[in-house]
């Protein structure tokens, strides 16, 4: 989905606000993975919740501190539709809908023959295959319009330029894309895992088949931020480890689901995932990795796997890879 507000060929910077952060990225050039500038600024609990925004005033007030920090007041912004508003389809219309009659062929449909989760929706699609006898499939991307405009609402607040909104999980399989050769045939499962939720995706042939926002049980006033010696900080969990293992244990069944969900009901067990790629900010990120790697049977990889070593300052950033994924989207 890229739902463009503005044009302009203007340097944007790319911000993602989840539940728990407010996170800025900049590339040093469209085609360059290198980082120019980067920073994040943690929310308290209760400001926005499962992508939500509960608390607008405070957040406006944080979001306008971090622009002026920042010095990025005026700039367009390229940002994320929170992933738990995402809703991904697979449709079929008919044949004689010519393609530059689609959009006006989705509006009329939607509410009536297309059944979305909500009303009055953006959305955007992707054009499958078509047989202009009878029928054309389609993926059909689609969000409330207000989430997507109340965030519009909240960036223009800060003094900032909406210029597209996207998918986090788009914007990591454009990175995937960007430095690892043999994707294209490859049915991979690309793994986003946060605080308090993970994205399952699957691309299939370079086309996201599925899509899931998967929530993690946890309670969020417990994650705290400390400063480390280098002046950087780093999150910790206050209560008890137990707590954040056991919901951990449950996302990885669902993992687990998702695999075989997509190898038999979807491919009738004549197609797998070949590979998975685990991302996010979740802290506890690298034994995560090493949990997910022990329970599957598939190989599965970082981006740290993926990209060569001289990307250094992106590889140890994996918190910044959906915002760098935004910086890579065509203008």
């Amino acid at each position: 989905m890229a739902i463009r507000f503005l044009p302009g060929k203007k340097k944007h910077v790319n911000l993602i606000i989840k539940d728990h952060v407010i996170r800025y990225a900049e590339l040093k050039s469209h085609r360059d993975l290198d980082l120019a500038k980067w920073d994040e600024r943690f929310l308290p609990p209760g400001i926005i919740k499962d992508g939500k925004i509960q608390d607008y005033d405070t957040l406006a007030l944080i979001l306008e501190e971090c622009v002026n920090e920042w010095k990025i007041k005026n700039r367009q912004v390229y940002f994320t539709v929170p992933d738990p508003f995402i809703v991904l389809r697979k449709l079929t219309i008919p044949g004689d809908v010519q393609e530059d009659e689609i959009k006006g062929y989705l509006y009329m449909e939607l509410g009536t023959s297309i059944h979305l989760p909500f009303e009055e929706p953006v959305f955007d699609y992707h054009v499958l295959g078509a047989d202009h006898q009878n029928s054309t499939e389609i993926l059909l991307f689609a969000a409330p319009e207000e989430v997507v405009l109340e965030y519009t609402e909240l960036f223009e607040d800060a003094k900032l330029r909406p210029a597209a909104a996207d998918i986090s999980s788009l914007a990591l399989y454009r990175l995937y894309c960007s430095y690892f050769e043999e994707q294209q045939s490859e049915a991979i499962m690309l793994i986003q895992i946060d605080l308090n939720s993970a994205v399952c995706s699957i691309f299939e042939s370079e086309i996201p088949v599925f899509m899931r926002n998967i929530a993690i049980e946890t309670d969020l006033s417990k994650w705290g931020t400390a400063a480390m010696s280098n002046g950087e900080k780093k999150i910790e969990y206050s209560g008890k480890e137990e707590e954040v293992l056991h919901a951990l244990l449950d996302i990885y069944n669902d993992f687990e689901k998702v695999m075989n969900f997509y190898r038999y009901s979807l491919n009738q067990g004549e197609r797998q995932i070949s590979r998975i790629i685990v991302t996010g900010d979740h802290p506890w990120l690298e034994n995560i990795h090493r949990d997910v790697k022990n329970r599957m049977e598939v190989p599965v990889v970082s981006f740290r796997d993926c990209l060569n070593s001289v990307q250094y300052e992106l590889l140890k950033q994996s918190a910044f890879h959906v915002n760098i994924g935004l910086g890579l989207k065509e203008g």
